[in-house]
């Protein structure tokens, strides 16, 4: 028999030895850990679902960075013709422009040409002298980015200042900033410090000033923020700023109440604040923080330390959030919080428990089922597939890969699909030896011709991970990183470990012949009449189909937040039971509208889902933080989901495109692979899976959420994973058997495929049951959803994919020739 090359054995080997060496300091405590030699060592890093924490999506305000750039061009245009000493009235700014009217009209020319040289602007000459100055989509492209880039850095300083620690802060295309905070359990903080500006600014108080015709220029009206507010003349013109800070700390007074905030300014501030105040003793100075007044006082004299104090009616928390803000300065722009998802640390840990549970549970049951059908050969799979699950976890953690709940589900797939490419070697392997081959030369052959079935089969799945991985959210691309590494280490360690573990096994025992150990008893032989009642199939899927799309449009889907916007809470009674009629009859008192309370399996749990409210990102976030202050005294906040407007139209779109380009380019694939006529039924038979999945969402009620989605794309790629082995084996026999008929021909395709289709299917929808079962209740819609799911596609890889070819007339001469074409289409 063949020997596997020894490079490649070497090579497997080499990755397992490697994965070890990468995985071993995860298994250690951080202090031990951090005694280790060298370099840092990958860690494999848990999200927020698995370790609790906050994740918070924020959207930094256009129009205060449209704003700013305005006002800037407007200082600008002002500042040029001042310098050229050209008269000018009616220097105003509005939306995108700004226009100045040259009083002088022969000097118009020359106010033109001092104006040009503002960036970011396009000039324009009117009528009266009136210029007029355009901000460019580019030059506001650009202040766009900078504000983002800046934001980063100080979001990642106010988050620090609170206590994150290990916080993961990045961009999200041009305007979002996500940020995600491991093990911090108060959110609420977060978006307290993140939700001011922080523009801090000391402004001199226009005494007596007249407000009849609007403020005096160069002054605006400032107001403080208790009740009643009291408004102040203040300049426009700054002493100081949050630039200018160097420290701010909070004062306490008696028994501890903050009373007060400490701030010291740098040397160059320290300096123009003493000259202001030696010219302006009597006079009341405003200290603002993003545009409102903290506090009001008389310069009594200079103040030539740089130091200050903040007064104000602050409890601790509140002081030290603001001393953060100071400290860490100001946003370029202010940010709205559009999606909040935080877990409480307990949740994360029973979640991770679950999870884990499930992945044990999935690994010996697949074991199990693969030693009792294959014997030896299930050992050898078995033992592939732990070194398997060896390599991806290192590979998740040199690249970084954050572990989510949906990624752990990943893992449980993976298991379960992971063992397809040895069903497929080993099924092929006992065709081989019923046809009179001796062992080895069935194994060899078997390892040599499943490899390009595998590769196809891998790439179709790959594209629906890809798509997933590019448009789904944080903990679904968790799903999709590890689904996709598991599909290239599984190809990797089939061909490689696997087959040099059977090669082994086989040489050192000296067999030549299929152990009775295979239990190949139930499909050998098999030669079953699929095509001879595909009339009746395709009849009863049609009404099957139609029926399913009628219950869709009546029931419509139990559409989650991610899609509808809205919040949704879990919390879970610190005493007894939790309460749905009692809950819902709290919140029915706040006006939060038809607030649904579900209990689960645990009755001390409960789930609460607040509608969306309509009053734009601030209103869904103000209805989660009533209702959290009206239940926390019954009950513990475990975890807490916030979707606005504009992430859940995104989303929307998202999955619309995500959806319709993976079965595009699958098909495309399929095309291209194999012919127009399988493409036809690789659609019929994925749109049929993809119906009767949403079907099932219709019928049971459950929620359907970005995380579903999920779940009918990797249905998508899983189906057609069955499917093309079909087409394969079909193909195959179209260029060995010349003259069998069409439908008998895939008849014998069908049937010598049906055992990897059904082990195959068996393997993974025992791993998908593990984790309905054990996964917990997070994943169990999602778990049940996949299940269904390939046990129809599993259907529809048999009896629709097949039948079509014939309904759409595909022509056999084409590759009995050996090629794409007839002798007459070559030529």
């Amino acid at each position: 028999m063949l020997q596997p090359a020894r490079w490649k054995t070497l090579l497997a080997w080499l990755a397992v030895v490697a994965s070890l060496v990468v995985l071993l300091p995860n298994t250690l405590g951080t202090d031990r850990r951090s005694d280790l030699p060298g370099m840092p060592l990958p860690r494999l890093l848990p999200g927020l679902d698995l370790s609790g924490g906050a994740g918070l999506v924020l959207k930094l305000e256009r129009s205060d960075i449209d704003n700013d750039r305005l006002v800037a061009a407007v200082n600008a245009a002002g500042a040029a013709l001042r310098a050229a000493k050209i008269p000018y009235a009616g220097l105003a700014g509005s939306e995108r422009s700004l226009s100045v009217r040259i009083t002088d009209a022969a000097r118009t020319e020359e106010a033109k040409a001092a104006l040009a040289t503002i960036s970011g602007t396009a000039l324009t000459i009117e009528a009266d002298g009136v210029v007029r100055l355009d901000l460019t989509n580019e030059s506001l492209d650009i202040a766009r980015d900078e504000a983002a880039a800046a934001s980063l850095d100080v979001v990642s300083r106010r988050v620090s200042e609170v206590g994150g620690l290990a916080v993961n802060v990045r961009r999200e295309g041009q305007d979002r900033i996500a940020l995600q905070v491991p093990g911090f359990s108060d959110p609420q903080r977060l978006k307290d410090v993140l939700a001011q500006r922080g523009a801090f600014s000391a402004r001199l108080v226009e005494p007596n000033a007249s407000l009849e015709n609007g403020p005096p220029p160069g002054t605006e009206v400032a107001y403080t923020m208790g009740e009643p507010p009291v408004g102040y003349v203040v300049r426009r013109a700054s002493l100081f700023t949050s630039g200018d800070l160097v420290a701010a700390e909070v004062v306490s007074g008696e028994e501890g109440v903050a009373t007060s905030i400490a701030y010291r300014l740098s040397p160059e501030a320290t300096t123009r604040l003493a000259e202001a105040t030696r010219d302006n003793v009597g006079r009341t100075m405003a200290l603002l923080l993003d545009d409102q007044v903290l506090t009001a006082f008389t310069i009594d004299g200079p103040i030539t330390d740089g130091r200050g104090q903040i007064t104000g009616e602050f409890d601790e928390q509140g002081a030290a959030n603001l001393a953060a803000v100071l400290r860490s300065g100001a946003l370029p722009a202010s940010m709205t919080v559009v999606e909040e998802r935080s877990v409480d640390p307990a949740l994360g840990s029973a979640s991770l428990r679950s999870a884990l549970l499930a992945v044990g549970v999935a690994g010996v049951a697949v074991t199990l089922f693969m030693v009792g059908w294959y014997g030896a050969f299930g050992a050898i799979a078995a033992i592939a597939l732990a070194f398997n699950l060896l390599l991806i976890l290192a590979i998740v953690a040199l690249t970084g890969t954050v572990v989510t709940l949906p990624g752990i589900a990943g893992m449980v797939l993976t298991i379960g699909m992971a063992v397809d490419s040895n069903v497929l070697i080993y099924e092929r392997m006992r065709e081989e030896t019923a046809n009179g081959r001796p062992l080895p030369e069935a194994l060899a052959s078997g390892f040599s011709r499943a490899f390009s079935t595998v590769a196809d089969a891998g790439v179709t799945t790959m594209i629906a991970v890809l798509v997933l991985f590019f448009l789904g959210s944080g903990p679904m691309q968790g799903f999709a990183a590890i689904v996709g590494i598991g599909i290239v280490t599984t190809v990797f360690i089939t061909f490689t470990l696997s087959h040099w573990l059977a090669w082994r096994w086989v040489k050192s025992r000296q067999i030549s012949h299929l152990p009775r150990t295979v239990r190949s008893g139930l499909f050998g032989g098999l030669h079953l009449r699929f095509m001879a009642i595909r009339n009746y199939v395709f009849s009863a899927v049609a009404l099957v189909s139609i029926a399913v799309a009628v219950l869709v449009s009546l029931n419509g889907l139990n559409l989650g937040i991610d899609f509808t916007g809205g919040a949704l809470l879990q919390v879970k009674a610190r005493q007894g039971k939790a309460d749905a009629a009692q809950i819902a009859g709290q919140l029915e008192e706040m006006n939060l509208g038809d607030v649904a309370v579900r209990v689960g399996l645990d009755p001390a749990m409960a789930t609460i889902r607040i509608p969306p409210q309509g009053g734009g990102e601030n209103a869904e976030q103000t209805s989660a933080l009533v209702a959290r202050g009206e239940l926390e005294a019954d009950y513990d906040i475990r975890r807490v989901e916030v979707v606005g407007p504009t992430v859940s139209g995104d989303l929307i779109a998202a999955a619309t495109i995500g959806m319709a380009f993976a079965l595009v380019s699958l098909i495309g694939f399929v095309w291209v692979r194999f012919g127009w006529q399988f493409a036809i039924g690789a659609v019929v038979a994925t749109m049929h899976d993809i119906l009767l999945t949403t079907g099932l969402f219709a019928l049971t009620g459950m929620e359907f959420n970005i995380g579903s989605v999920a779940a009918l794309l990797t249905i998508v790629g899983y189906s057609l994973n069955d499917t093309i082995v079909v087409y394969d084996r079909i193909r195959e026999n179209l260029r060995q058997y010349r003259q069998m008929p069409l439908p008998l021909l895939i008849d014998a395709a069908i049937s010598q495929t049906l055992s990897r289709t059904v082990l195959t299917a068996a393997t993974t929808l025992i791993a998908l049951a593990a984790l309905a079962i054990f996964g917990g209740e997070i994943l169990r819609a999602f778990a049940v959803a996949m299940f269904f799911g390939i046990a129809v596609g599993t259907f529809s890889s048999i009896y629709i994919a097949g039948p079509v070819l014939i309904l759409f007339g595909l022509r056999p001469d084409r590759y009995r020739l050996g090629g794409r074409g007839t002798e007459a289409e070559k030529a």
